[in-house]
Formats: structure tokens, sequence, C-alpha cells
């Protein structure tokens, strides 16, 4: 039997940001996951805004893990045609393996790592035992449950999750090219849904390398039609859906795979238990149309590696009034209120047809048109005044007749 104080299952966004973490604070920890490098898989494909990027710095591997995103520095805002603003961004794209074996190239040594699955779990106030799909076993002080939608071990541990918004959304990623023409015009473009009836928030095209990678969300159950035929004929389905769009694009081909991912709300039950934590999806899902789901993983491993689980190891035990400290943080509950909030906000903003809604939805685009308004004119009285200064150093610098 191996010997640690924390056990990290699930080797994802979650657990290898975990891992790597207690690695650098020295902290005794074994990584458990199937897989040695993460293999392609459709999850999170950016990350963006000033607020989530900080989140991100607070774990201490933002700034290795950028490196291997591209960064595209400015986003077009645009609905039905109209090219809105061109916001300044901080928006990295990266492939969630890229992402993952990014973070995973910065746990330390010390942290080892095993390749394979938990097969069986016992848990109480002082030690935890694991037993692996490869033979061994391993005593813990605490488990770090990290493990996603996976409901083996929680279940096994009498951990239930209710399903709050089934099928809440659906994402579907594929790779943007222009047809006859290099390039795109835009670095990145942001374009809201052009009808209610379609269903659709928004679809998000950003660089990820020398890739136009494509996010678009919407709103339908998973055996709606609307889905095949996204996969059978794409282009004439987007282009059906957004029939403006390519007034802000031009004409463009979609190639490669059509990935498409569902997205379940659901909550845990019965998680307040000795000896175990769960972090992530594990804990509690989110929409991936409010973009919110890093937000909650940076600030459940944040708390956790940061504050909490420093503060357990230093007396004996690992009881379940430890274990509540966690899920009771208030910066981890301010975190998931608002998560969850904008996750149903967001959908009854895109698709509801009440006057309320269609209020809030003429309130967006007016507050983008005067956003981009007022920065063009700001772009072009800077414009104007450097020019001036030029002219007024130039003549000052002309010989006196």
């Amino acid at each position: 039997m191996r010997y640690t104080d924390i056990a990290v299952v699930g080797g994802g966004l979650a657990g290898s940001t975990t891992a790597a973490m207690l690695g650098r604070a020295g902290i005794p920890a074994i990584l458990i996951d199937p897989h040695p490098v993460y293999p392609p898989d459709f999850r999170v494909e950016k990350l963006s805004g000033h607020e989530q990027i900080e989140r991100f710095r607070k774990t201490g591997l933002a700034e290795a893990t950028l490196q291997s995103a591209t960064l595209d520095s400015e986003n077009w805002i645009a609905r039905s045609g109209y090219l809105l603003d061109k916001k300044p961004s901080q928006q990295y794209g990266i492939l969630y393996d890229s992402l993952i074996n990014a973070i995973r190239a910065q746990i330390p040594a010390d942290v080892e790592s095993i390749y394979a699955k938990v097969t069986s779990i016992s848990t109480s106030a002082e030690r935890q035992k694991l037993v692996l799909s490869n033979g061994e076993e391993i005593s813990a002080r605490l488990v770090v449950l990290a493990n996603g939608l996976n409901v083996g071990l929680r279940r096994w541990l009498g951990i239930e999750r209710r399903i709050v918004s089934a099928c809440h959304s659906v994402s579907i990623g594929f790779n943007l090219v222009p047809v006859g023409r290099p390039s795109f015009d835009f670095p990145a473009l942001t374009y809201f849904s052009e009808r209610t009836s379609e269903r659709i928030p928004y679809l998000s095209l950003f660089p990820i390398g020398d890739t136009m990678r494509a996010n678009l969300f919407v709103y339908r159950q998973i055996d709606d039609p609307w889905l095949q035929q996204m996969r059978r004929a794409p282009e004439v389905t987007l282009n059906a859906a957004m029939p403006r769009l390519r007034r802000i694009t031009g004409e463009f081909e979609i190639t490669g795979d059509i990935k498409v991912r569902p997205a379940d709300l659901y909550v845990s039950s019965g998680h307040r238990q000795p000896g175990v934590v769960l972090v992530g999806d594990a804990f509690e899902t989110t929409c991936p149309v409010s973009g919110t789901g890093t937000d909650k993983v940076f600030t459940d491993v944040e708390r956790l590696c940061n504050v909490h689980i420093p503060a357990w190891l230093a007396t004996q035990g690992m009881a379940e009034t430890k274990i509540a400290a966690f899920y009771d943080d208030p910066v981890k509950t301010a975190c998931d209120a608002w998560s969850i909030a904008k996750a149903y906000h967001f959908r009854s903003v895109s698709i509801e047809r009440g006057i309320y809604w269609r209020a809030q939805r003429w309130a967006r685009f007016l507050a983008w048109f005067g956003k981009g308004t007022w920065r063009r004119l700001g772009h072009r009285l800077g414009a104007e005044l450097r020019a001036q200064s030029s002219s007024s150093s130039s003549s000052s610098l002309s010989p006196s007749a």
C-alpha cells in the first residue's frame, strides 16, 4: 500500500490543476487517471475575460500554460449582420487536451502519477483507502474527487446527483475556413442570434494556432432533427439559421469533424462526508454558454489548495466538519451562485419571447452599439490629436524664414 496526504482522482482540468498546486506547495499527493497523455476531448476551447484569467493566475499556472494558447487581442461583436463593436479582448484559444497537458507539464516530479482507474473507495474521519484497477492500493488522508461527470465512485460513496435542467444546452464545435481569400477580416468574432426561434444564443469564432475555431451553442434537445441536419449539411444549416452571418464573415466552409456535446445542469447531494471532497463538475455542473465553467474550476481548486487543505493538514483527522468549510467557503459559494444564475439568465434572454426579455435583448443590442460607437469616436479623436501633435512638432523643427 502507498501512503500519501492527498489522492487526486481524475486528471482533467480540476484534477491536474489540483495536483500541480499541491506539488508546488510541497504537499505529498498522488494523481490517479487512466491516461498518461490526456486525449482529445470537446470541452473548454478558450479562456477569456479579465476575471477568468485572474482566477487562473491565482493557481500560479497561468503564465506557463497560456504560452500554448493563441491570443486574439480583439473580438468583433455582431448581430443580425451588423458590426456593433471591435472590443479589445483577453481571449486565449486552446483545445481542451492541449490545456490539460500544458498544466500537467507543470506538475512537480515529486507528485506521482498513476495511470489506472479507481475501482473502490472507503472513507473515514482518519484515512481513506483506494483500490486501483492495476491492483495497487493507496492510503490517503484526503481524497479529492475531480473525475468530472463519472458517477461511479460517487455512487459508491452514496453521493447522488440531481439533474435540475436536462440538456440545458448543446455545444457544437467545428473549424471554419474562408473561401476565396487567405484569412478572415476579424481576429475573433462573437455573433449573436438573429431570431429567437432558432434557439441559438451565439456563435463564437476564435483562432487556435492557424485554425479559426467555431463554437456554436444551441438550446435544443439532443434528439432534435436540427442537430442531425447540422452534422449532414453544416454550411446550409448554419446559413439558414444565421442568414446575415456572411455579411461579417464573407463566404466560408466548415471543415473537419462536427463535435456535439449536450450539457445537463445537476447538483450533488450527500457530498458532505469525512475524508473526501468534490471539485469542478464532480460537484456541480454549469452551462458552457455562460462561459463560467472554468471560473468555477479555478475558484474551487484555488480555495481548496491555497486555503483549506493546508489548514486541514495542520491538525489530525479529516472529519466532515473540516470538509464542510470548503463547501461553505463564501468565495466558492458566491462563484457557484453567480454561475448558475448566469446559465438560466442567458437561456431566457436568448429564447424567451415575452416583453421583458425582448426589452432585455434590445437593451443589450443598444449597449453594444453604444460602446462600439464611443470606441470608434475615441479612436478617431485620438488619431486626429496625434496628427495635430505630429504637425506641430514638424512645424517647430522647420528652419525659420
